[in-house]
């Protein structure tokens, strides 16, 4: 495959900013993703500058540990309209190891309730070493669909009881 990332865009009836403020909220990242991989926040703050680490618990079953952790690096914070990371892992001594992959959100207002919302996966600064034992991209398109309609999902107002 030459292509080294994998996008996939939803348009929702939500204001750019909501969809934002979902996003930058680590604690609604296990009820977006479209893996199932994503457990729990380990961070409870919000996101709001570049370079910002944040920790989520993990589970994948090929995985050695099974559960694990990662720490994302925030690369991308551009209020209401992009937010991305880059995923690593804090290694013994404490140190930060990133492996490549980053993932981005990309907002454009449509209006004034509705906005187009694209997620990218991009895996083109993972190094040789680390693709000798990860086939990449590591899950198929319909994840990032899944997790867009997640989003959506949680990002849509409440309907009044």
């Amino acid at each position: 495959m030459d292509q080294e990332h994998v996008s996939a865009t939803l348009t929702v009836a939500v204001p750019a900013a909501t969809v934002f403020a979902v996003l930058a909220d680590p604690r609604t990242h296990s009820a977006i993703d479209g893996t199932g991989w994503v457990q729990e926040s380990v961070d409870q703050a919000p996101l709001t500058e570049v370079g910002q680490l944040f920790r989520m618990d993990m589970y994948h079953p090929n995985h050695p540990h099974g559960d694990y952790q990662v720490v994302n690096k925030v690369q991308v914070l551009d209020p209401p309209r992009a937010i991305g990371w880059l995923t690593g892992t804090a290694k013994d001594d404490g140190t930060l190891e990133f492996g490549g992959w980053t993932w981005r959100y990309d907002l454009a207002p449509l209006g004034p309730s509705e906005t187009e919302v694209t997620l990218t996966y991009d895996w083109s600064a993972v190094p040789r070493s680390i693709r000798e034992y990860i086939q990449f991209p590591p899950f198929g398109p319909e994840h990032l669909t899944n997790s867009l309609h997640h989003l959506a999902e949680l990002a849509a107002p409440t309907p009044p009881a």
